[in-house]
């Protein structure tokens, strides 16, 4: 498999691995309180029992949608801002459904942020190779920002070449680094 077909797959499951999160928070609501890393840890599971991935492809996908959620719910929580704040993008551009997914469990992570707590404090960096939901991202060696509108992996800085990166909010828009 080339790696442009490698890409393609990952980003495909990250979109894949976010809805079976959220119906499977959804069938649990009903229950009991929804767990969101039981929900991702059904999620890669799923993908390894049907075939769509690997079990270390599985592993690195949830916990890039474990960062990502848990960074979204921090950013909630802490601002009472809209999720679109957070994506520092243009909502009409992202496709509705998946959105509309990641907020509905981004909104239940808020349930479960004071769990999350210590580990959302370590979720900020963002490293090329690893795959990204939607959202604008600044090369911390240099500032220059990346807008992603669906998922994909983070390249190495196009202009610095660098590899680390962090989460741009709407707040930090005018913010240098």
């Amino acid at each position: 498999m080339n790696t442009q077909d490698k890409e393609d797959k990952l980003t495909r499951a990250y979109h894949k691995m976010i809805s079976r999160v959220r119906s499977i928070l959804g069938e649990e609501e009903s229950k009991t309180k929804p767990e969101v890393p039981k929900g991702i840890e059904a999620a890669k599971q799923k993908a390894v029992e049907l075939g769509e991935l690997s079990q270390e492809e599985a592993d690195q996908l949830g916990d890039y949608l474990r960062r990502d959620l848990e960074d979204a719910a921090k950013y909630l929580s802490d601002t009472g801002k809209a999720l679109g704040d957070w994506l520092m993008l243009d909502l009409e551009l992202i496709e509705e459904q998946l959105l509309d997914t990641f907020s509905q469990v981004a909104d239940k992570t808020q349930l479960e942020l004071a769990l999350w707590a210590e580990q959302a404090r370590h979720a900020q960096d963002y490293y090329t190779g690893e795959i990204v939901g939607i959202g604008t991202f600044a090369c911390l060696s240099c500032g220059e920002r990346l807008h992603f509108h669906k998922p994909s992996r983070l390249p190495s800085c196009p202009k610095c070449h660098h590899t680390l990166f962090k989460r741009l909010k709407r707040n930090q828009q005018s913010e240098s680094m």
